[in-house]
């Protein structure tokens, strides 16, 4: 339990999902849906780790001890919602009945030409946030993926919507040049969308209570905020079951003074602490009042999953180079004028 989740095996494989691809395309969702029951059996009674996260994060969420149904219907829903994005991504939006709260804030925005940082998380679909462009083609929504973990679901979901694929900014990249890609794209007013809800290996944390335990939320996606002075906007797409979606804007910060630009070491360390701590608070929320759409199949609460951030030497190494990052983009942006 104990293990990281980038260490976790990708589940199916490419020709599964091909299969699956091919039957929602050819059978229609309705047919598609009945192969999620096999889906659910093979994680439920084959994937041990999965099978033991879920337990663990239903007892917590749900307040009592879970039964097997509970852990079907936990895995069934990730299914669900992974089926789905070979519809969502191939634009066939009718399918889909897609309630949306929140817009309205984000819209104006965008209207303006500002560029904003969405943070989601591994609760529902994230792939819900990308129906927007297709209803506003104009917009362009550039997602922060690491591509190499899940290659097969990558590879799968590319070649239903390239123009999506192509707007990915890959995480695997080294910091520095994703942070400039992340730079540029709000430069141009561009919508860019992260996970934050979990820390990459060595990567600096702080610890916060959520759902009933201190667990690890990543310093870095608050650093770049804070350094890029850009607005923040937090995005949920619950799956509600059948073919509706919930999807959810909420705004976090407008971008100001996230962190105190002027604090003392101390002082933004703190900062960076109550930042998560607030995002962690709104995050169980939406969890509690959608709790299969939890979708983090690991020891969340695992202390060792990621490094600790229990000294302002950590924290401020993720800041400088995030700042150093930022100004050497500043740079390159003044000798491309010259």
């Amino acid at each position: 339990m104990n293990e990281h989740w980038k260490q976790r095996p990708e589940g199916g494989g490419r020709f599964a999902l091909w299969v699956i691809r091919s039957i929602a395309r050819y059978g229609g969702r309705t047919v598609a849906r009945l192969c999620l029951y096999p889906i659910t059996a093979y994680f439920l009674l084959v994937r041990g780790p999965e099978r033991r996260a879920s337990r663990a994060y239903l007892a917590r969420v749900l307040g009592q001890r879970p039964r097997w149904w509970n852990v079907a219907h936990h895995i069934h829903t990730f299914a669900a919602t992974i089926l789905d994005r070979v519809f969502l991504l191939s634009g066939q939006l009718s399918r889909f009945d897609i309630r949306v709260d929140g817009l309205q804030a984000l819209a104006h925005r965008v209207d303006r030409g500002e560029g904003v940082l969405v943070f989601g998380s591994h609760l529902g679909s994230f792939d819900a946030l990308r129906v927007l462009v297709t209803t506003r083609p104009s917009l362009r929504v550039r997602v922060v993926l690491d591509i190499a973990h899940n290659p097969a679901v990558t590879q799968l979901l590319d070649a239903l919507n390239p123009r999506l694929a192509r707007d990915v900014i890959d995480a695997g990249q080294p910091g520095v040049a994703i942070v400039l890609a992340i730079q540029q794209a709000l430069a141009d007013g561009e919508l860019v969308a992260l996970l934050v809800d979990r820390a990459a290996p060595g990567e600096a944390v702080t610890r916060v209570p959520f759902l009933g335990a201190d667990a690890s939320f990543p310093n870095s996606p608050w650093l770049i905020a804070a350094t890029l002075r850009v607005p923040v906007v937090l995005a949920f797409g619950l799956y509600r079951g059948g073919n509706r979606y919930d999807l959810r804007f909420e705004e976090f910060s407008d971008g100001s003074d996230l962190l105190g630009q002027h604090a003392s070491r101390s002082q933004r360390r703190g900062a960076v602490a109550a930042v998560v701590l607030r995002y962690a608070a709104r995050l169980q929320e939406q969890a509690r009042g959608a709790p299969y759409n939890w979708f983090n199949f690991y020891d969340f609460w695992d202390g060792n999953d990621a490094a600790h951030d229990d000294g302002a030497q950590q924290s401020e190494g993720v800041g400088a180079t995030t700042g150093a990052a930022v100004a050497a983009g500043q740079r390159d942006a003044v000798r491309g004028r010259h």
